[in-house]
This record gives structure tokens, sequence and C-alpha cells, in this order.
């Protein structure tokens, strides 16, 4: 799922908060501090691929070097309500690459209006993507990040994914399977599907600590998936938690149109707690 197909869910959503609000204006949500933040540096950059030049994001801590990750946006792309999220990463202590993963078709900013944008103008990007090129970029890019001077080549990379980006955060640690050591899914999309590249079916290839945030309308729809899931963590033996959040799919960027402040820190929360556990 990568929009509200039924529109009261919608209505409950943005009623409840003044930041969905905020949100569904166009506007981005300010995101908490980090306490004791680090201070970083950031960068536009380029990398290259056996497809292309995709055009992403890198911010780090400026002193010393930190874990990296790897973070997969939504379909609304590379945009500010990312660079956000990844420069509090950042600041928190991660050396941090936000890609634009629609870089075959055109550069970012992909969608005009971020969390905003009509789900039809966006969605032939996801659909031009394939299990294949998830693989083939999460290799190549975890081989970024582990170029980059900042980045601890001795502590694993954690990946994180939204929307879509839940099912390519997996495919990352099945391609690089020696570095990834976390990984965060919130509110993905296709987790659970029959194809034999279903992200459920890849769990025993990885070897990382799994943070699996599903959101309570997708839940209702196929509320079958997340014990698909928990047996597929509990069969390869891989720590993990998969836990249904009280928001709507889509509730953590701060641009997003269903944006939940409380929901979208308990997953942050529990993110970071994640990445200390896997990323040693």
């Amino acid at each position: 799922m990568c929009d509200l197909k039924d529109r009261d869910d919608l209505q409950r959503y943005t009623r409840r908060d003044f930041a969905a609000w905020a949100a569904s204006a166009g506007l981005i949500t300010a995101l908490p501090a980090v306490a004791n933040a680090a201070a970083v540096s950031e960068r536009e950059v380029t990398i290259t691929t056996p497809d292309g030049v995709c055009d992403a994001y890198f911010v780090a801590p400026t002193s010393g070097t930190a874990p990296g990750v790897l973070v997969w946006p939504d379909i609304f792309g590379l945009r500010p309500a990312f660079r956000q999220m990844g420069r509090r990463l950042a600041e928190s202590g991660y050396s941090v690459l936000v890609v634009n993963p629609f870089y075959r078709q055109k550069k970012a900013p992909t969608a005009p209006q971020g969390g905003k944008t009509p789900i039809a103008e966006v969605l032939p990007l996801m659909q031009a993507l394939t299990p294949a090129m998830h693989l083939s970029d999460g290799k190549t890019f975890v081989a970024w990040l582990d170029a980059q001077p900042e980045v601890d080549k001795v502590r694993k990379i954690g990946t994180t994914g939204y929307c879509m980006g839940g099912p390519i955060a997996v495919r990352t640690a099945v391609a690089a399977p020696g570095r990834v050591g976390a990984i965060g899914s919130f509110h993905g999309a296709a987790m659970v599907t029959a194809a034999p590249e279903s992200p459920h079916r890849l769990v025993a290839q990885t070897k990382a600590h799994y943070l699996i945030a599903v959101a309570e309308n997708d839940d209702q729809r196929d509320p079958e998936a997340k014990n698909a899931l928990r047996a597929a963590l509990q069969s390869a033996k891989l720590p993990g938690e998969v836990e249904v959040y009280a928001a709507a799919h889509g509730w953590c960027p701060p641009d997003s149109q269903v944006y939940d402040a409380a929901q979208a820190e308990r997953a942050w929360g529990r993110l970071l707690a994640t990445f200390k556990q896997g990323l040693v």
C-alpha cells in the first residue's frame, strides 16, 4: 500500500492532530531536536550505478567515523522531508545516505508537491522498478557508503525503508548480507506477497536485526501479514519486532498527509534501539 484507498481513513487521521493538517497544506512539520546532537555536514552527491547516475543526499557527523545508514524513501522520493529525517539520524550519530530511488527515470524532486502529490502522478515511477533493480542498487549504495571516510567500516550498516522502501531495505540486506546489520521498515508496502521474491521469503538470506512497523489500516486489510513476518524471523532465528502502530499508512514522514507525531516518535525511538543492537 502506498496510499489510503479508504477516504474515511484519511479523514480520521488528518483530523486527529494539527501536524497532519499542516502537512496536507504543503508544510513540513519540524521534527523534535536531537538531545546532544552531533555537529554534521551535508552534501548532495551522485553515485554511478550499473544503470546510470543516482542523485542522493549524504549527511554525517563532522568528527570521527560513524556507522553508515542507507535510507529508502517512500513513493514520493527524495525531498526536503527525507533530508530532514536523514539529518536527524546523522545528528544521532550515523553517516546517512538518502537516495533518489527513481534516478533511472528522473532526478529529484520526483514528486512536485512532496507528500501531498497525487499518487497517480508518481505511481508509474514505482511500477518501473523491479526486485532485480532493488538488489543491484542496494549493493551499489552499500559499497558507496563503505568508500566514504565518514563511515565506520568496522561496524555494520543499517538501512530503512518507508512504504515501497520497506521491501527494498530487505533486498539491500540480501544483496549485502555481510554488511547490513539492521533493517527498519515503516508502513512497508507488499512485505508479504505470494511472489517468490516477497520480502518475507528473503529474510532467511539476511543477517540483520529487524524493526517492522505496520500501519493500522494496512493490518486491517491484511491481518495475516504480520504473522507471516514474525514466522519468517523466527524461522531464520533473527532478532526483530513486528508491531502494528495506531496510525495510518504513511504516518512517519513529516510532510505526509497522515503524519502522526506521537507514533512517528515511537517508531523513531525503536529505530534507534534497533540500530544500537544491530550496528555493532
